[in-house]
């Protein structure tokens, strides 16, 4: 029996209907019931919110954790819902059905996995939708090479019968195979627009880190929304385009003001988090990112890699072991402000590009909270919320807090809405709306985690409901909560 709960003289904001205000919220079976001051209901759990901001619970688009430990720190960040788009799952039916039988605290969803189709065809790989094994195929030469006619159709079948398992979209790695041939990408996005779906890509490398790029990674994805008219989202914008932010963001706003759908998404770390495989960490690769093999740590034991023997041997070794990237310098006031660009662009999306958390003994998860010392992931896992509004609402003062929650919450669920129809009740907290609702003090509101000790959850966030529920109480995580329902896109 869901809860009926009454937060009473908070600030609410729903960023839907531009509302914003002191007042009262009702909820009651999962939903927001009623909206007004001096609300009263006899059963009700009345909780005071004076000087408290109460909004939609942050939706994020891009997130690896797939795990109980790792939403866990998300929800102390703010989120209610975190979706693996940009790499996506195969085959999802078992990510769903996985996600289901463990639990989870938060709301959840998979998309197709493009590079998980190519390696099955290409490499003969067998997945079971499992991201953190799955990372070892990322030194596999022979997925990332140009499909034959007849492997581009079988792998294309394969991205389309994950659709029809309800899968969110399509996400596309193509910056994990880059030199492969554009017209596989356009054929990619062809099937995802017939089928009305999104994709989610990590672009292939820019033309000012590497002139010889089939094409510019951008480019070719503007190109693409702009060919068959499909939602193209562009994944961590700060990353993929470096010290260029100011080049790419005007290729996307040209091709936005030329009736593209292009969404893009960002996130405030100058560091970034994959596996140490990945073809652009390769030692010839490094200089196009203004890199060395020293701005690459191993996650698992803070290792900071060396020299170029040393990467070449952990990459034969362990072609799957999550590194940090280090690809901007956040002591450097002219980097920070190139961060801080990527987030104020307009209708940039947050999204956290969050990592599981590994622990010495290789595990993954856990139930056990707070977490078990010695676990280490980015600590974009546990802060990337906390830290935006910090730097964009109450440091630079670029967002009012409603934009910051249609950037967080509104958008993002747009992207997705066409297709997924539990989302057009999400990202909003008007009458009738999901309560997936997050009250923040923002008084105490701060990002905790750091590179050196990753896994310290975010202050602020002072209740959460996911379901209606409360996962977060009085910034008190509620272990027995695991009200998160798996979300799939409506097939047909």
């Amino acid at each position: 029996m869901k809860p009926t709960i009454i937060f009473t003289g908070g600030r609410y904001i729903d960023p839907a209907s531009k509302v914003d205000e002191n007042t009262d919220v009702l909820i009651r079976n999962g939903r927001i019931a009623e909206v007004g001051t001096g609300l009263h209901h006899v059963d009700a759990e009345v909780v005071d919110a004076t000087g408290l901001i109460i909004g939609p619970g942050f939706i994020d688009l891009h997130s690896h954790v797939n795990s109980i430990a790792g939403q866990r720190l998300q929800a102390m960040d703010g989120v209610t819902t975190a979706l693996e788009l940009e790499a996506g799952l195969l085959p999802v039916e078992r990510a769903y059905t996985q996600a289901a039988e463990e639990g989870r605290p938060l709301h959840y969803g998979f998309s197709a996995s493009w590079g998980m189709a190519r390696a099955a065809v290409l490499s003969n790989l067998h997945f079971d939708a499992d991201l953190v094994s799955g990372l070892s195929m990322l030194a596999d030469p022979h997925w990332q090479a140009d499909s034959s006619p007849a492997q581009l159709t079988r792998w294309l079948g394969l991205l389309e019968s994950e659709l029809e398992a309800g899968a969110l979209g399509i996400g596309i790695l193509q910056g994990y195979a880059p030199r492969t041939d554009p017209r596989e990408y356009l054929a990619v996005n062809e099937l995802a627009a017939r089928a009305g779906t999104p994709t989610f890509t990590h672009v292939r490398e820019i033309t000012e880190s590497d002139p010889t790029t089939p094409i510019d990674g951008t480019e070719e994805a503007a190109r693409a929304a702009m060919e068959f008219g499909g939602q193209v989202h562009h994944c961590h914008v700060n990353s993929t385009s470096r010290r260029h932010i100011d080049r790419v963001l005007s290729t996307i706003d040209r091709a936005q003001e030329g009736g593209a759908k292009v969404s893009v998404e960002a996130y405030p770390y100058g560091a970034g988090s994959t596996g140490i495989g990945a073809a652009f960490l390769a030692p010839e690769r490094l200089p196009a990112w203004e890199l060395t093999p020293s701005n690459i740590i191993l996650v698992t034991t803070g290792e900071r890699i060396r020299d170029e023997a040393h990467l070449r041997h952990v990459r034969e070794a362990d072609p799957g072991a999550a590194c940090i990237v280090e690809y901007l310098d956040e002591d450097n006031d002219a980097d920070r402000d190139l961060l801080a660009r990527s987030l104020a662009f307009p209708d940039s999306i947050v999204a956290s590009d969050a990592m599981h958390v590994t622990w010495p003994d290789g595990s993954t998860d856990t139930r056990q909270w707070p977490l078990p010392p010695g676990g280490r992931t980015h600590p974009r896992t546990a802060g990337t919320y906390a830290r935006s509004l910090r730097m964009m609402v109450i440091d630079h003062e670029a967002w009012t807090w409603s934009e910051a929650f249609r950037r967080c919450s509104l958008l993002p669920a747009q992207v997705l809405e066409n297709t997924v129809p539990a989302m057009r009740k999400k990202g909003r907290i008007g009458v009738g709306d999901d309560a997936d609702v997050v009250v923040i003090d923002p008084a105490t509101l701060r990002d905790q985690a750091t590179y050196i000790d990753s896994t310290r959850p975010s202050k602020g966030v002072t209740h959460l409901l996911v379901d209606g529920q409360f996962l977060v109480f009085d910034s008190e995580l509620v272990l027995d909560s695991y009200s998160g329902q798996g979300l799939r896109a409506e097939v047909g």
